[in-house]
């Protein structure tokens, strides 16, 4: 079970993709599965719940983020607002051996065996306050319950230790890649390095929980940007990208699985990599050989 008790933009996302990616390197066949918010409903798509990503169909179908997912480990990821009947497909329809419940520390209704919530290092818990008085969405004291905290701390101006944080503590950072064109598949070669951007005036676009955090990564690599920031999982129309010059566009990887049919001819996106303390891996392995 991944979470956070903070609102969004925690680095959830990036997180189940690196620790599918290690339990698969383990041994283990990993599936996911996710409320899949931002999905169209049963009307509007004519597709039931639970919903199985297929990469075939359109993101807004399943949401972004457990397309992104599925796009990036092709592990089986299943979708369903009541998310025991996507563990009862994903039981009844593959092999997996674990599931990893994406954003799901508050979906109470499921049992868990592994709960692991993810922190902003730089914003930690705000106020201390729950929606609406402050940004969280239980108390601080629901990570005395949890069996791992992961402390993000790639958009921190200060270097830090698990000395730093409690116990249970593990860190978790980010690797940059390079840019990746928006209209071809991820696994092309064509690409350009990061050192491209510097000096260079770009339209950074985030729909994401903290597209601050994506437009300061692109400034610390050197960029002169123009921001746009969007709604959390906003769904693109080609008429909001187009800003009637030749600048690059530069977008998370999240608003890149949406804009794809979009034929943008100019837009690229910056894939992160999470990189992992090898203890809390090491760790989570052995809980599931206990269990």
């Amino acid at each position: 079970m991944v979470g956070n008790i903070y609102i969004g933009g925690n680095g959830k996302t990036p997180f189940v993709i690196e620790l599918v990616k290690q339990l698969q390197k383990a041994g283990y066949t990993p599936a996911i599965v996710s409320r899949g918010y931002g999905a169209l409903s049963e009307q509007e798509c004519n597709l039931s719940w639970p919903r199985k990503v297929d990469l075939k169909q359109p993101p807004v179908f399943f949401g972004d983020e457990p397309y992104l997912i599925h796009y990036a480990t092709q592990c089986p990821v299943v979708i369903d607002p009541q998310r025991s009947r996507a563990v009862d497909l994903i039981e009844q329809t593959t092999h997996c051996d674990v599931i990893i419940s994406d954003d799901g520390l508050q979906h109470y209704a499921m049992s868990r065996f592994i709960e692991i919530n993810i922190t902003d290092a730089c914003r930690l818990y705000g106020n201390g306050f729950c929606l609406p008085a402050g940004p969280l969405r239980e108390s601080p004291k629901r990570l005395k319950s949890v069996d791992y905290i992961v402390y993000n701390i790639s958009q921190c101006s200060r270097d830090y230790t698990p000395r730093d944080f409690p116990e249970k503590s593990f860190l978790m950072n980010y690797k940059l890649q390079e840019l990746i064109p928006v209209s071809i598949a991820p696994d092309t070669t064509q690409s350009i390095t990061l050192a491209t951007l510097k000096g260079k005036t770009i339209h950074a676009v985030a729909g994401i929980g903290d597209p601050q955090r994506f437009f300061k990564q692109l400034i610390e690599l050197g960029a002169n940007v123009i921001a746009h920031p969007f709604d959390d999982h906003h769904n693109y129309q080609a008429s909001e990208l187009s800003f009637g010059d030749e600048y690059l566009i530069i977008m998370t990887e999240k608003d890149a699985v949406k804009c794809q049919s979009l034929s943008l001819s100019n837009a690229w996106y910056l894939p992160i990599k999470a990189s992992l303390d090898n203890l809390l891996v090491e760790q989570i392995v052995q809980k599931l050989k206990s269990f």
